[in-house]
């Protein structure tokens, strides 16, 4: 080893999310590059290492934990925060996102993307999965400079209700084609960061046909594919209605054999206990959003998936959907939504369900599983990448700690994260995003958004009476 690429961080209670479920009370790590080369008591590590590296850092009692992954983000409604509050699903579509999504610029996505992932970023994200926007490359562009990784996606639609006229006009083939040709250009680049999906909206904006050429030019491409799945009623009922489905889409996505272990399953809220087993027997992976879900879409039976084995990871879905783009609110949220949905729908009450360290694994391990990345990353261990957060606990909103798993899913928020690594590089340092201005950023979006707006001519209803 040269002893330039050696970095040690120690004295940090170290919570591995590995297999055993490891956690080192005072325990270092050792990179080199990007990749963990060692974890051990601090006392060890010092002792074989220190000699060796360049850098040694005292973390003081802070607690390191894998690098957070967001498996449902849509970056590129970022400039879109407010603008689709209150109102249903169809609403949020046609008079709100769609209208704004269409008049988006490629420089419009770039900024949105940037100003997105600032905020995850600050909430401990290293990785997060792209529900689709339309313009990849910008996204891409922002995701290099920042230094996070990403799996992103083009959102795909060539049939429907309410698409604007441009996106109306594409075709199935141009909407493979559009996404081969992202796929060509950005898959496994800027040092294997970025990987590039396919991304299908929503099956009610989806031919056969498109469901099918998805299905297969993912699978021989070997990556992944990302879905709005289940999300409302009435997605079911229309799928029944058109496609002759005996109960909704996953069950019509069971019978074009689309339910695989490359599909991540966005939302996926509305579904019976068949089509939960469905889902297992084909290895979806499913997101779950837990503010989302709660704003207008309902109770997902995450408990009944656990069960059945299917892989659950956390999303924030989109600024317009949620507001708070923080990957650990959504893990505080989780654990509470679905121990209340206990009491609320099943009629028993049961703490345990849904605990602490099951929440921590779906934004973790089970997050990485989701896109298709567990080999490297959603875990530290030794061979992985260097992807981590170091969390300060001595606030008052964590102080005093007895248990660190309990204390991150029920106690963290997204001020006590202060550092972000992600392929061995810092990313954030003591609260500081180091690879652009935030303020400058800010500045930039405010204008971006108030600009589209209104080329979107998308008026938001003024609730206050000013006097």
């Amino acid at each position: 080893m040269e002893a330039t690429t050696l970095t040690i961080l120690h004295n940090a209670t170290i919570v591995t999310m590995d297999s055993d479920s490891r956690v080192f009370i005072n325990g270092g790590i050792v990179i080199d590059r990007d990749r963990i080369v060692a974890i051990d008591q601090s006392s060890s590590i010092l002792q074989q290492y220190s000699s060796l590296a360049h850098h040694i850092i005292d973390l003081n009692a802070h607690i390191l934990l894998p690098g957070l992954i967001n498996t449902h983000v849509h970056t590129s409604q970022q400039l879109a925060r407010g603008i689709a509050d209150d109102v249903d699903l169809i609403t949020w579509l046609h008079g709100r996102i769609w209208p704004y999504e269409s008049s988006m610029t490629d420089e419009d996505s770039y900024i949105s993307t940037l100003l997105c992932c600032i905020e995850l970023i600050h909430s401990g994200v290293t990785c997060f999965a792209e529900a689709g926007g339309q313009h990849v490359s910008a996204m891409a562009r922002a995701v290099e400079l920042l230094g996070l990784r990403a799996c992103l996606a083009q959102s795909i639609m060539d049939a429907g209700e309410g698409l604007p006229s441009s996106w109306a006009a594409r075709t199935t083939d141009d909407c493979i084609q559009s996404q081969k040709e992202l796929y060509a250009k950005h898959h496994n680049t800027v040092d294997g960061r970025i990987r590039v999906w396919f991304g299908i909206r929503q099956i009610m904006n989806s031919t056969d046909r498109l469901l099918l050429e998805t299905r297969d030019a993912a699978k021989e491409l070997k990556t992944g594919i990302h879905m709005h799945v289940a999300e409302i009623p009435y997605e079911n009922q229309l799928v029944v209605e058109a496609r002759k489905a005996d109960h909704g889409t996953v069950t019509y996505l069971e019978k074009i054999k689309l339910l695989q272990n490359n599909l991540l399953a966005a939302h996926t809220v509305w579904v019976n206990s068949a089509e939960i087993d469905f889902l297992s027997r084909g290895g979806v992976k499913v997101s779950h959003c837990p503010a989302a879900a709660m704003r207008m879409l309902g109770f997902a039976p995450i408990i009944e998936m656990l069960d059945a084995g299917v892989c659950v990871s956390l999303g924030t879905d989109g600024a317009p959907s949620n507001n708070r783009m923080s990957i650990v609110d959504e893990m505080y949220l989780a654990s509470l939504i679905n121990k209340g949905r206990e009491v609320f729908a099943l009629g028993t009450t049961d703490p345990t369900v849904l605990r602490a360290e099951t929440v921590l694994k779906m934004a973790t391990i089970n997050g990485a599983k989701s896109v298709l990345w567990d080999d490297e990353i959603g875990s530290l261990e030794v061979g992985k990448k260097a992807d981590l957060v170091v969390v300060n606990p001595s606030s008052w909103s964590m102080v005093p700690i007895h248990d660190s798993i309990s204390s991150l899913v029920y106690c963290m928020r997204t001020e006590n994260v202060v550092s972000v690594m992600c392929n061995g590089q810092w990313i954030m340092k003591e609260k500081k995003i180091l690879n652009v201005d935030e303020g400058e950023v800010i500045s930039v979006a405010r204008r971006a958004s108030t600009e589209l707006l209104n080329r979107a001519g998308v008026k938001i209803p003024n609730r206050m009476n000013f006097l």
